[in-house]
C-alpha cells in the first residue's frame, strides 16, 4: 500500500520523493509505503490551514454538523477494510482494531452534535445604555500529532472537537503507522470537507514537525498524545509565543484489588486493563495493588487466566494479544523485568521474548511478576508492555498513598464492593480518570485527561471544544437609548 500526504485537497508526495517503510511489527514485513515529508512540506500545509481558515470559521454550525455526520457514516462503512490496515501496521487483534474504528467513528457523530452547541452569554452591563455579549470563536490553526497505539481513535479526538468548533488542522501520525491516517483522510476527503480545512503530513524524525509548528505564528494551538518528555519540550516551545496546548502524555496507572472485591470480575477486569493493545495503552494497569488477604488467591486465579491468552499474528482467528510495536520496546521491555527479577522480583509467569506460530516479528509473553517493590522500574516507568506487577497492601491508606506517588496522574482502577470506600479512595487518588469497577472507563462523552506530568487540558464531551475556542467579549454602548420604552 503506498499511502500519500494529503494537503489543500490534493493527494501529494513529498518534496524530497523520500518515502518511509511500513512494517508489521508480527512478520516485520513490509505492508506500505508513506512520504517522508520535511519543512517545505510541513509549511505548505500550514499555509493551507491559514488560507481556508477564514471560511471555515465563518461556516454555520449546522453546515460543519452535517460533515462530521457524513463523515461518521463513510468511516463505519469501511470499518473492516481500515481495520484490517491498522492491524497489518500497528499489531493490535483484528477484533480490537474493528473496536477502535467504530469508537473513532463516535467521536465524529459527538461533535457533529457539539458543533451546534457552542453557545455564549447575554450578561446583565452595569448601564443602562450598554449591552455585553460573550462569543465564543475558534483559536485558529491547529497543529495535531497521534501516537501509534490508537492511530485511528486519536486521530478523530483530535480532528473532530477541532473542526466542530471551527478550527482548520494539520495532523501528523507516528511513522510507525501512517497508513491508518491516509485511509481515515480518503473518508474525510469522501465527506467533502473543503481544500485546505484538514492536512496530512509525515515527517521522519518526528521532530521535524514539532520544530516548524513551533516556529510558525500561523498555528495557534498544538495537540498531541504521546510521551511526557516530548510534551514538555512541545509545553516549552508553545510559550514562546504563547500557543494554546492539549496534552496528553505517560501514564503508570495503579489497578487497586480490596478484599472484598469479586476476585473473578476483578482478574477479568485486570486483563482486559493491564493486555489489551499488548500493554501498551497509557491508561493500562501499571502496578497492581491487592490486599494481603486476598494476595495469593487473586495471583493463582489471574495466572491461570494469563495462561489461556492466546499470542499472535493480530490476523488469526482467536489472538488476543499481538506484538509490541516494535523490536527497540521488546528491549526496553525485557530490560524492565531484569531490573525487576535483579532487585529481587520473581517472575510467576512468561518474563521472555516468545515467537508464537512461527512469527519473526515484536512478541513479549504475558508476564505476571510477584514480590514487586516500589522502588522498581516496573513501578517508577510507564511499561508499555504485557507486563503484569503484583504488590500486596494492607490498608486502604497505604495504597493510596503509594498509588499518589510519582509524577503521573492519568488513570486509576479501584475494585471494591462498598460504595462508600469506592467514592472515598476515588476522590483521594489524584488522578484525571478512575475507574470504580470500570477496567474500560474511556466514552466520547466523558473528558479524558491527565493530572501532574500526565497532561494538561482534556478531550471527550463538550470538555473537549474547550481549548479549541476562544471567549470575545462584546460590549457596546448605545448612544439612543431610553430606559423603559
Amino acid at each position: 500500500m503506498k499511502g500519500q500526504m494529503y494537503i489543500d485537497g490534493e493527494w501529494l508526495d513529498s518534496v524530497t520523493g523520500d518515502c518511509v517503510e511500513v512494517v508489521n511489527p508480527a512478520t516485520m514485513e513490509v505492508v506500505g509505503t508513506f512520504p517522508a515529508g520535511n519543512r517545505e512540506d510541513i509549511e505548505f500545509a500550514v499555509a493551507a490551514a491559514h488560507k481556508a481558515f477564514p471560511a471555515w470559521a465563518q461556516t454555520t454550525a449546522l453546515e460543519r454538523s452535517n460533515l462530521l455526520h457524513r463523515a461518521y457514516e463513510l468511516l463505519i462503512s469501511k470499518t473492516h477494510e481500515i481495520a484490517t490496515i491498522l492491524t497489518l501496521e500497528q499489531g493490535k487483534p483484528l477484533t480490537e482494531s474493528v473496536g477502535e474504528i467504530k469508537f473513532a467513528a463516535e467521536y465524529l457523530r459527538w461533535y457533529a452534535e457539539e458543533a451546534k452547541r457552542v453557545y455564549g452569554d447575554i450578561i446583565p452591563a452595569s448601564a443602562a445604555n450598554k449591552r455585553i455579549m460573550v462569543i465564543r470563536q475558534p483559536v485558529g490553526v491547529v497543529a495535531a500529532i497521534t501516537p501509534w497505539n490508537f492511530p485511528a481513535q486519536m486521530v478523530t479526538r483530535k480532528l473532530a472537537p477541532a473542526l466542530a468548533a471551527g478550527c482548520t488542522v494539520v495532523l501528523k501520525p507516528s511513522e510507525h503507522t501512517p497508513l491508518t491516517a491516509y485511509a481515515m483522510f480518503q473518508v474525510f476527503e469522501a465527506a467533502g470537507f473543503p481544500p485546505g480545512v484538514i492536512n496530512l503530513v509525515l515527517t521522519n524524525p518526528g521532530d521535524v514537525f514539532g520544530e516548524a509548528v513551533l516556529a510558525d505564528k500561523r498555528v495557534r494551538k498544538i495537540t498531541f498524545t504521546g510521551s511526557t518528555r516530548v510534551g514538555k519540550y512541545l509545553m516549552q516551545g508553545a510559550a514562546s509565543q504563547v500557543k494554546r496546548v492539549s496534552m496528553e502524555l505517560g501514564g503508570n496507572a495503579p489497578f487497586i484489588v480490596f478484599d472484598d472485591a469479586d476476585l473473578d470480575v476483578a482478574v477479568e477486569a485486570c486483563i482486559v486493563s493491564k493486555f489489551r493493545n499488548a500493554g501498551q495503552t497509557c491508561v493500562c494497569a501499571n502496578r497492581i495493588y491487592v490486599h494481603d488477604s486476598i494476595f495469593d488467591a487473586f495471583t493463582q486465579k489471574l495466572v491461570e487466566r494469563v495462561r489461556r491468552l492466546k499470542v499472535g499474528n493480530g490476523l488469526d482467528e482467536g489472538v488476543e494479544v499481538g506484538p509490541v510495536i516494535h523490536f527497540d520496546a521488546l528491549r526496553r521491555i525485557q530490560s524492565v523485568v531484569d531490573d525487576a527479577v535483579a532487585n529481587g522480583a520473581e517472575v510467576v509467569l512468561g518474563g521472555a521474548v516468545v515467537q508464537p506460530c512461527a512469527c519473526a516479528g515484536a512478541f513479549y509473553a504475558p508476564t505476571i511478576l510477584s514480590k514487586v517493590s516500589s522502588s522498581m522500574r516496573v513501578c517508577q516507568e510507564e511499561t508499555f508492555g504485557p507486563v503484569a506487577p503484583l504488590i500486596p497492601f494492607s490498608s486502604e491508606e497505604e495504597v493510596i498513598e503509594d498509588s499518589n506517588a510519582g509524577e503521573y496522574g492519568l488513570a486509576a482502577y479501584v475494585f471494591t464492593a462498598d460504595l462508600e470506600r469506592a467514592l472515598r479512595v476515588g476522590e483521594s487518588l489524584e488522578y484525571g480518570i478512575v475507574g470504580l469497577n470500570d477496567s474500560l472507563p474511556g466514552v466520547v462523552q466523558a473528558p479524558f485527561g491527565g493530572w501532574k506530568s500526565s497532561g494538561v487540558g482534556s478531550e471527550g464531551g463538550y470538555y473537549g471544544m474547550e481549548s479549541f475556542l476562544e471567549y470575545k467579549y462584546l460590549s457596546m454602548a448605545m448612544t439612543n437609548c431610553s430606559v423603559g420604552q
